[in-house]
């Protein structure tokens, strides 16, 4: 079971970005995905996420990963935070649960924002920001979780506790791709996504698919 890549292909701005990409992870898997800037991580998440238009095949524990699918199984969390300033930290959380699925409280918990709950987005920090939209995927139960530089702005305690989150979901049987330039301690499996060509007239944006 787990998550089956094969011959995936994304376009974006007449650029091949991904091309013939393969992955296979097993139950429990969280894999740090790890290259330079501009080697296709956060595209290769946006495509698994169903975000970008991409080819080619994506299975969950056998079974296509379509719309349909996606809806039940995935969790997605990108470098933007996607907040509404004028809303409160528990009123984010009260609506990604009626939508998603979930108790509003374990995202609370899950970082530490029941201090914080009734305080406006626009009053809270840029780390405190990060901590409540990580808080969307921890209240939510997903198969696979999507991350992109989810420690982005986070403090110390804010790594640990998407550590601990990461290590719990992995030991329930869960899998994460986390795109990522830091630590990541509750990575069971570390790859680097390559661009494709070394020479002067490599195009920098291509990702060959290969792991290096």
């Amino acid at each position: 079971m787990g998550l089956a890549v094969s011959d995936l292909a994304c376009t974006r701005g007449g650029r091949r970005v991904l091309d013939r990409f393969a992955l296979d992870l097993a139950d429990g898997t969280v894999l740090a995905l790890r290259g330079p800037n501009g080697a296709g991580k956060s595209t290769l998440l946006r495509a698994l996420a169903g975000l970008v238009p991409a080819t080619g095949r994506v299975a969950l524990d056998g079974r296509p990963l379509d719309a349909d699918a996606r809806a039940e199984a995935v969790a997605y969390a990108g470098h933007l935070d996607a907040l509404r300033p004028q809303l409160t930290v528990a009123e984010h959380l009260g609506f990604w649960a009626a939508l998603l699925g979930g108790d509003p409280a374990a995202g609370l918990a899950a970082f530490g924002l029941a201090p914080i709950a009734d305080r406006p987005v626009a009053l809270c920090s840029a780390g405190q920001r990060r901590r409540l939209a990580l808080g969307r995927v921890a209240l939510a139960p997903r198969r696979l979780w999507l991350l992109d530089e989810p420690t982005a702005a986070l403090d110390t305690d804010g790594a640990a506790r998407l550590d601990d989150l990461l290590a719990a979901h992995a030991a329930r049987g869960g899998l994460a791709v986390v795109a990522t330039h830091g630590p990541l301690p509750a990575a069971t499996a570390e790859r680097h996504l390559a661009p494709a060509g070394h020479g002067a007239d490599a195009d920098p944006f291509l990702a060959a698919g290969t792991w290096a």
